[in-house]
């Protein structure tokens, strides 16, 4: 008979695997919700059960082009190892201290179960292991598969029902897997504090050792940890450390009391270091070499949906899956893109340059770099968004580009059937002479008779693509814009891949041709890139391969279609690599090789920008404070040390596109444009140029400052966006006032 406070539990327990049977057992009475269920004469048969093992989550790898690591992503640091992988002192410790008769019982080690079930219940909570390494096993498995809190809470709980279950799952185990695999498995699995999940990634960031290379102090230490590793979390502090010290050396004295270890082995072991280390543990894009492409790789993985349904789903991919993601980025070509803009500018100026390199006919990002450090600290000027990419890949608003949006102007007069030396008048001001002069895509008058654009710079006369793309022209741009209409020239930029860099749909006003359109470098480089590659555009790639925890590897192609017609491209290609030596770049010069470009300003200096390409690399380059362009203006400025009393595009911008450029193809086998098709776009058509007169003569170097500096800024549009000087007026509510034109009011 039982004594008085006891309850009799009987436990049945079916099977060989359990091998054996237990009748009569006395427990302390425990009350309390869970045990209810629980009576005097009860009895309860345990048959294994099957339990469902999500791999436990791994650390995703990031690589360059060439297989190099550059990033990690992980929820929990774990690097999955075999037990060929970790050392037998490390086995030999884990057994002995958790569970020495391991090898010898079954799913339940009906000693150890006694033991923990009593002491649990008087303490009303799981005060006490005493489980065999299988239940504990089965115990981080349920963990490892709670998504919430409650199921978390669940798996945790001090209760007779829980513990049973994972008795049940325990003897399924046994009978799944023989005693190794479970000990590999459960090494795996296991926290040992200080962020490291599993015996490899434990062996490093205690230690910064490999699991195979594990001593026998650092074995039962680690050991020791995987009791209560919040408790004895050595990167917590001195009192934590004590803990960890201590429990290291009842590890080393129960294997000598077990005969795993000579007493001798064990004091020495035991007047040993802690000897923690606290090795980094690698991970996120802040640790990264390659912070701005490492941030546009993960929001690459979160906004695609092929690699899952939702966004919960992706995240969880990339921080648990243990990918390897190989990318695009090449080291060689990064660097030179980092000692350009370290040349030019420091990271502690206010303004900041970043860019991107895109190869031609592939659309893979080589480079991604900024002047800036990555990072949160304000302090340290550090940046905590990616200042090369758009906000879908973790970017910010961008900076107006400016003139670089010529270049669609002028691809959409070729289209049209213009050729090069084709022009017209400029004027020294425009002003579009009725309402209609410009309608956007969506047949809307937005033309705005009531204000005059002008050029800073320059003298006004007659200008042909040729002379009017290397003067930068203001006014020439807009009498084109106005001749090949606003709409095809959106839909030449849509073409190349032009988009805002907010995510907003872009300002179809006048002045589009202008740059006011918020960008960001890859996108810009990406639109180059496609008139490199004789009009093929090909969209932004930054992943080429990714590899799953088995092994099996998803190749990714380039994302390429047919955007400008060759011949156009060869012709664009043509006109803009006289900016080198007859524009806005001729103070600047060229590479060395076949290359062509245009230089950027925003009005007042607000933004500078350069963007070019060779028929082998395209490249962007930005120049603008962050704290707001048309705040903090690009004049009377200190930039990498050199007083600026304003910048232009071809100030910084150029300079770091040149010598990004020059460095980045310091090996590679020069290409040639493709020949103009002169049959085609030789000579003039019906705009020929009327004859000279003494008071207007061509004038190709109307901008002494080397640049395009009558670029406009741009005034708040309906939605948010820019509408440049030139556009119309607007009233209290920001929406433009335009007579004869119904625009959609803010945030529409």
């Amino acid at each position: 008979m039982a004594r008085r406070g006891t309850t009799i539990i009987r436990l049945v327990a079916a099977g060989a695997a359990a091998g054996v049977v237990v009748a009569g057992m006395a427990f302390p009475a425990v009350g309390g919700a869970g045990f209810g269920f629980m009576t005097a004469a009860g009895e309860v048969n345990l048959k294994p059960a099957d339990l469902a093992e999500p791999p436990p989550a791994e650390v995703t790898i990031v690589q360059d082009a060439k297989g190099g690591e550059i990033a990690r992503f992980y929820e929990e640091y774990r690097e999955v190892v075999g037990l060929d992988e970790v050392a037998e002192t490390m086995k030999t410790a884990i057994v002995a201290i958790e569970d020495y008769r391991f090898y010898q019982h079954g799913a339940i080690d009906i000693e150890g179960t006694i033991r923990a079930f009593a002491r649990n219940m008087q303490a009303g909570r799981v005060s006490q292991g005493g489980s065999s390494i299988t239940q504990q096993y089965v115990k981080q498995v349920l963990l490892n598969s709670a998504d919430t809190e409650k199921e978390r809470n669940a798996a945790l709980e001090a209760s007779y029902a829980r513990k049973l279950n994972e008795l049940r799952y325990a003897m399924g185990i046994e009978k799944k897997y023989t005693k190794d695999q479970i000990l590999e498995k459960y090494l795996n699995i296991a926290y040992f504090g200080a962020g490291a999940y599993g015996v490899e990634a434990a062996a490093k960031r205690f230690f910064g050792v490999q699991a195979e290379s594990l001593t026998l102090p650092q074995a039962a230490t680690l050991a020791g940890a995987v009791q209560d590793p919040n408790a004895t979390d050595p990167n917590l502090g001195k009192a934590q450390r004590d803990r960890l010290l201590n429990r290291r050396d009842v590890v080393l004295n129960r294997m000598a009391e077990l005969g795993k270890i000579s007493q001798e082995e064990a004091e020495k072991a035991k007047a040993a270091k802690l000897g923690y280390k606290g090795t980094r543990l690698p991970g996120g894009c802040e640790s990264s070499k390659y912070p701005y492409f490492c941030l546009y790789v993960r929001q690459e993985i979160l906004n695609n949906s092929d690699f899952g349904r939702t966004a919960e789903a992706r995240l969880q991919l990339l921080n648990r899956g243990g990918l390897t993601i190989r990318t695009t980025l090449d080291r060689s070509m990064q660097a030179a893109a980092e000692q350009a803009i370290k040349k030019w500018v420091h990271a502690s100026d206010e303004p900041v340059a970043s860019e991107a390199l895109v190869q031609p006919g592939t659309g893979e990002i080589k480079a991604m770099a900024a002047s800036r450090t990555y990072g949160g600290d304000a302090a340290k000027n550090e940046m905590s968004y990616n200042l090369v990419a758009d906000a879908a890949h973790g970017g910010g608003t961008g900076f107006q580009p400016g003139s670089t949006f010529k270049t669609f102007t002028l691809i959409t007069a070729l289209k049209q059937g213009m050729k090069l030396d084709d022009g017209l008048t400029a004027g020294a001001g425009y002003r579009a002479p009725a309402y209609s002069t410009f309608t956007n895509c969506k047949g809307q008058n937005i033309g705005d008779p009531t204000h005059t654009v002008t050029n800073d710079e320059g003298s006004p006369g007659w200008k042909t693509l040729r002379t009017g793309t290397w003067a930068s022209v203001n006014t020439f741009f807009l009498e084109l814009e106005q001749r090949v209409g606003l709409c095809d020239t959106v839909t030449t930029a849509k073409s190349l891949g032009i988009r805002r860099a907010d995510g907003k749909k872009l300002q179809e006003y006048e002045t589009f041709t202008l740059g006011i359109n918020e960008m960001d470098p890859v996108t810009l480089a990406t639109a180059y890139a496609a008139v490199a590659a004789r009009g093929e555009y090909c969209a932004p790639m930054a992943i080429t391969r990714i590899t799953d925890r088995d092994g099996k590897s998803t190749r990714y192609q380039p994302k390429c279609r047919a955007a400008l017609d060759p011949a156009v491209a060869d012709a664009a290609a043509d006109v803009l690599s006289g900016v080198f030596t007859k524009g806005t770049m001729r103070g600047v010069g060229g590479i060395g090789r076949d290359a062509a470009g245009k230089t950027g300003t925003t009005d007042d200096y607000a933004a500078a920008w350069f963007a070019g390409f060779t028929p082998d690399l395209a490249a962007a380059v930005s120049l603008g404070d962050p704290r707001g362009a048309q705040e903090h203006k690009l004049t009377g400025v200190t930039i990498g040390g050199r007083y600026y009393a304003l910048v232009a595009g071809a100030s910084l911008p150029g300079p770091i596109w040149k010598d990004t450029m020059v460095a980045a193809l310091k090996g590679v086998e020069p290409t040639s444009f493709t020949p103009v098709d002169t049959a085609r776009f030789g000579g003039c058509a019906e705009s020929c140029q009327p004859a000279a007169r003494p008071d207007s003569p061509e004038d190709v170097t109307d901008d002494p400052l080397g640049d395009d500096a009558g670029d406009v800024t741009a005034d708040v549009g309906p939605d948010g966006g820019s509408l440049g000087p030139d556009a119309p007026g607007s009233g209290p509510d920001g929406a433009p006032l335009i007579p004869d034109v119904t625009l959609p009011g803010p945030g529409r």
